[in-house]
């Protein structure tokens, strides 16, 4: 079975799919596995580093023409049109708010999996994408906010005086909410933070945080571990409290997301113009529409005095730590599906049937 890993051609991405420690086991297990040549050089792995692995460096054509292709972010109509009929893609994909895509696949005759579609269950948590990913853009979120914020995390006393410390407000208790606020109690910070989902609480309050208690109600669902829904209703209610607590903040991140759509507006306008001059937003979730009105896809800018960052990809500025993460995501599932023969075909096992979004050219969702 050939593995085949092209070059990202996403906007300012820098990940790759699989790395040269990865690729090294994979080859020792009996798979062949070829690279497009500079498809590491963003996450600074090098040409050598991946022949040193036992890869073959090849070109894009032959990348895609492989059976088995490896991205991290979904392929272009064009990119679609470079597979070779029933090949497997494996990629994020997002199939759930992208049917033009699903049925693009479903035409080239191909079988796709979505990995941000693997369902949340213990012995798939070593593929976890979306977990590995968010992780790291929590952290880069707030690395972010403290590069722009014209003060110090930290409490410090010194001759001249005492200097308050940060006071941060997370909207969000996920995965990245959770590495947003160890990071910025690390850093010294004091931090807030709302979920719509009480059970987060007590994560929260573990890790040092303070958690600002929003009354749920019967709008709000949850499935596998993600909010699917919440009414309009829950969301004004939720900003009229929270509203008090963005006022006084230094940092706000948010980190909200609902799977197949549009990310709920958390922070209003009027929020943001009761923020303090030089106070700084980070939205998460700008790529899927943001949590904050007024904030922009892959722009930092100023509003009233207020910085808001709207970067869509932080595990991106991260590329070493979240290739090598993707990549032994990717490994396992790999390793779960197939051998380096063939694949295995469990339709109906759980983890086959949660991400096969095509198969052999016949849609799945």
């Amino acid at each position: 079975m050939i593995i085949g890993v092209p070059k990202e051609t996403k906007f300012k991405e820098n990940r790759v799919a699989l790395t040269p420690d990865v690729v090294k086991d994979m080859v020792k297990k009996g798979y062949t596995v070829q690279i497009e040549s500079g498809a590491g050089l963003n996450s600074y792995y090098n040409d050598e580093a991946y022949t040193n692995a036992g890869a073959k460096i090849s070109t894009k054509q032959e990348a895609y023409a492989s059976d088995v292709i490896v991205k991290v972010n979904a392929p272009s109509a064009e990119e679609i049109a470079s597979i070779k009929k029933e090949a497997i893609l494996i990629s994020l994909m997002w199939a759930s708010s992208n049917p033009e895509l699903v049925a693009q696949c479903a035409n080239a005759g191909i079988t796709a999996f979505s990995l941000d579609a693997v369902p949340r269950i213990s012995r798939a948590q070593k593929m976890d994408v979306l977990s590995s990913q968010a992780n790291l853009g929590g952290y880069k979120a707030v690395i972010l906010a403290a590069d722009h914020i014209g003060k110090i995390f930290p409490m410090m006393t010194t001759a001249a005086g005492t200097i308050k410390p940060c006071k941060v407000v997370i909207f969000g208790a996920g995965v990245a909410g959770l590495q947003a606020i160890a990071t910025a109690k690390r850093l010294g910070a004091v931090v807030e933070v709302t979920d719509i989902r009480p059970e987060t609480k007590e994560q929260v309050e573990s890790l040092g945080g303070k958690f600002i208690v929003v009354k749920g109600d019967a709008s709000i669902k949850i499935e596998g571990g993600y909010v699917k829904g919440v009414s309009e209703e829950f969301l004004k209610m939720q900003q009229e409290l929270v509203a008090k607590h963005v006022k006084e903040a230094d940092i706000v991140i948010t980190t909200a997301l609902i799977p197949g759509r549009k990310a709920p507006v958390l922070v209003t306008e009027e929020m943001v113009k009761s923020m303090r001059f030089g106070s700084v937003i980070v939205d998460m979730a700008v790529e899927q529409g943001g949590n904050v009105v007024g904030s922009e896809l892959n722009k930092t800018i100023q509003k009233n005095g207020v910085t808001i960052i709207g970067e869509g990809n932080l595990p991106s500025l991260l590329p070493m730590n979240a290739s090598d993460l993707y990549a032994k995501n990717v490994q396992t599932f790999l390793y779960h599906l197939s051998d380096s023969n063939a694949f295995k075909w469990e339709l109906e096992e759980e983890i086959t049937k949660g991400s096969l979004i095509v198969y052999k050219g016949e849609k799945k969702i």
